[in-house]
């Protein structure tokens, strides 16, 4: 775990400092003061090292993240214990600060605290992201990192090719869950997660719902 007391956390100088840029090789303590410092920056990562700053989102991009927000904040809402949040700034060690497009955790969790500035220091259980393609970071270098972290969930959406990369991590690797029948992925790790793939890349929201509901009345049944 890292000290989140005596980690640099270093004020911002204001505009005098250069903006991030893609492929920047800064410390933690570096890319945080010109975080601070630009504002006008919406959101920028840190990764093995590497500073890596998001565009604006495209529309494909933007409607399948509002779709997982909905799934699994209705998840959340329905398993007591649970916390959920996108886009919220995770350290997970000195060369990597992410920021994840939803991620979920359990209120206990030994691995998860939060510093002075609201920032999770620690990983989530749960990791989602959106991604434009196969080939992007997420299942590259991040995905390296998450498992190191051993974040235990990690779900990546490629956008378009309309894949789902769902990696649950065993014995210290990433497997990817494979599909039902039916289409469905289930979690290892939030018993009654259930994600219809199809209803997600349709739109089909009161499907993509109605299937949450199934899992966790299976998980009811079963109690």
């Amino acid at each position: 775990m890292l000290d989140t007391v005596t980690r640099e956390k270093p004020p911002s100088t204001g505009a005098d400092l250069p903006p991030l840029t893609s492929g920047d090789h800064l410390s933690l303590a570096e890319f945080e003061r010109r975080y601070r410092a630009h504002p006008e920056i919406k959101k920028a990562e840190l990764v093995e090292g590497v500073v890596y700053v998001s565009s604006a989102d495209y529309i494909a991009h933007a409607r399948i993240h509002s779709y997982i927000d909905l799934w699994l904040g209705n998840y959340v809402a329905q398993t007591p214990g649970l916390e959920i949040a996108n886009n919220l700034s995770v350290l997970l060690d000195l060369d990597n600060e992410v920021q994840p497009d939803v991620c979920a955790w359990r209120q206990e969790s030994p691995s998860v605290t939060f510093d002075a500035h609201g920032m999770m220091v620690g990983a989530p259980d749960f990791v989602g992201e959106v991604a434009a393609s196969s080939a992007a970071n997420d299942l590259h270098k991040k995905k390296a990192v998450y498992r190191r972290s051993q974040v235990a969930e990690y779900l990546v959406l490629a956008v378009y090719e309309q894949a789902v990369f769902w990696h649950n991590l065993q014995d210290g690797t990433y497997v990817l869950l494979q599909h039902d029948a039916n289409g469905i992925y289930r979690s290892r790790v939030f018993p009654g997660l259930w994600l219809d793939a199809e209803a997600l890349w349709t739109g089909d929201l009161q499907r993509l719902l109605a299937t949450v509901q199934a899992g966790l009345a299976m998980v009811e049944g079963e109690g």
